[in-house]
């Protein structure tokens, strides 16, 4: 059985975070394991508590991992501290890490902030070198580039700003503002849309982790970085298709659907 590692900050709602990467990693027939680096205390109407661990606890916790079931693809989501990201990025180098997808999570669905002041620098400089996909939303993008994204043309620009700047690959996710799901894949000089039909659904919690756990999933059994977004995309659209409906705001998705199955 493949193994997929997931470093992200815990959801007590179930809907994203480590929650919602072990649901997607395991319906996707991958071995899940989890290196927490934050408890928060949130649900579908906001977030209302952060405890970040401690470096020296997160460094444990990926040593603990990586000397007994070596991973065959890492998911990295919350990371709310550049301490932390400093850790993580000493841990998977050295450790030689494989298969790394990074969801730069900074806003949760909800609106509220989940990361300090000048971690996007740290991730940017040492994480994104360093993973195979990185996989930011319109406001994430706007952050690394310094720009304003406000259509497809300015996805392209800025897609190809972040790839050749901090040397990684790029898929951009056009969901927020400016258009229905579409994503724009950016890999070796080369652009490539995957189209989406826009789900009228307003629960959305935890569509990001979901999308960089099935993406990480798929690389993990040996799918090309196309196929797997690819993959991934037809996931999601059935998750959100679903049109599970629980608690009082962005509500979670239906991670385990039979249309959803048949695409893994």
């Amino acid at each position: 059985m493949k193994t997929v590692l997931t470093i992200a900050g815990s959801d007590c709602s179930g809907g994203a975070g480590i929650q919602a990467d072990i649901k997607t990693m395991t319906v996707h027939g991958v071995y899940a394991m989890s290196v927490i680096t934050a408890l928060t205390a949130q649900n579908t109407t906001g977030v209302y508590g952060i405890s970040e661990v401690t470096p020296d606890f997160l460094r444990k916790q990926l040593d603990a991992v990586f000397t007994d079931i070596y991973p065959d693809a890492v998911k990295i989501g919350m990371v709310s501290s550049s301490e932390l990201a400093e850790v993580i990025y000493d841990r998977l180098s050295f450790y030689k890490a494989k298969n790394i997808v990074l969801d730069p999570v900074m806003v949760a669905t909800s609106g509220a902030s989940l990361s300090k002041e000048k971690l996007s620098e740290v991730l940017a400089k040492n994480l994104f070198p360093i993973a195979t996909l990185v996989t930011p939303n319109i406001p994430e993008a706007e952050v690394f580039t310094q720009t304003t994204i406000e259509s497809e043309d300015d996805m392209l620009t800025a897609a190809e700003k972040i790839s050749h700047k901090f040397r990684c690959n790029v898929l951009l996710k056009g969901g927020h503002r400016i258009n229905g799901a579409n994503d724009l894949l950016y890999t070796d000089g080369k652009f490539k849309w995957f189209k989406g039909k826009r789900i009228d659904n307003p629960n959305t919690h935890g569509t990001g982790c979901t999308l960089s756990s099935a993406i990480a999933s798929n690389l993990a059994k040996g799918l090309n970085l196309e196929s797997s977004v690819q993959k991934a995309k037809e996931y999601i659209t059935e998750a959100l298709s679903s049109s599970l409906n629980l608690g009082k705001g962005s509500g979670p998705l239906n991670h385990i659907t039979e249309e959803g199955m048949k695409f893994l």
